[in-house]
């Protein structure tokens, strides 16, 4: 298959080139399209507000000076790749989890996302450390999970989240599917004084997990497991459809 690979870490991160190096054993094409810097957290934004550059790196692989959703976006056009258009996405090696509510803020998520409308149905993988030791874990992981993606039936859009515990392939467990745990509120924002004397604001780090039962993915994970999510595009709460209805009527 084609492969279009892209992350929200940069095109410099060892997580983005341990999984191209995966991939690159058995697929017809794989082609790297990154953002030339960090941009966790962008979620799902697009630049709308000037033109994109594009730089190839001696490596092969491609910077632009955008967020992941906009190099996905030009990536699944074949612009960069003799207009062959990818069959999947695969958005990683996040350094770091993407658990729970973290996919709302999530660039790797949103990267993945953008791949929506292939063929197969994208993966975004995260390693589930700030400081990841075991990269070679999680691209292995994904790359047995792309060579079987083709029997895999899911509704259109479905998005795959995979998380892996940064352990070494052989202290894996096994692989869960899980639904999305759910963290506590973050801190709140952090004040600072820059050397100028101006007001400044961290956004503070997220919050403990408040959802962390068997089934989740936090619990798959911390108890030494892969964690799989599928994540549907569609946001409608189809169960609150009805008494919304309902709560208009009273209303007219």
């Amino acid at each position: 298959m084609n492969i279009l690979i892209s992350n929200d870490d940069g095109v410099f991160a060892p997580g983005l080139a341990a999984v191209a190096g995966a991939l690159a054993q058995d697929a017809r094409s794989v082609c790297v399209v990154a953002p030339d810097r960090n941009r966790s957290g962008a979620s799902n934004s697009l630049t709308l507000d000037r033109p994109l550059e594009a730089y190839t790196h001696e490596s092969g692989f491609i910077s632009l000076n955008g967020t992941p959703t906009d190099c996905v976006h030009l990536g699944v056009s074949g612009l960069f790749s003799d207009n062959v258009q990818p069959d999947l996405v695969v958005s990683g090696i996040n350094a770091g989890a993407n658990l729970g509510c973290d996919v709302l803020y999530s660039g790797t998520v949103a990267a993945a996302m953008e791949g929506r409308n292939c063929r197969l149905p994208p993966i975004a993988v995260s390693l589930c450390s700030f400081h990841p030791q075991h990269y070679d874990t999680a691209a292995e992981i994904v790359r047995v999970l792309v060579s079987r993606l083709e029997s895999l039936v899911v509704a259109p859009r479905t998005v795959l989240n995979v998380n892996v515990p940064d352990l070494p392939l052989e202290q894996i467990k096994g692989i869960h599917v899980t639904r999305l745990g759910h963290r506590l509120a973050g801190e709140p924002p952090v004040e600072v004084q820059d050397p100028r004397g101006r007001t400044r604001y961290w956004i503070a780090g997220t919050g403990d997990a408040a959802d962390a039962d068997p089934g989740t993915d936090f619990y798959a994970v911390e108890a030494g497991y892969v964690s799989i999510t599928p994540l549907q595009i569609d946001m409608t709460h189809y169960t609150g459809m009805d008494n919304l209805g309902l709560w208009l009527e009273e209303l007219n």
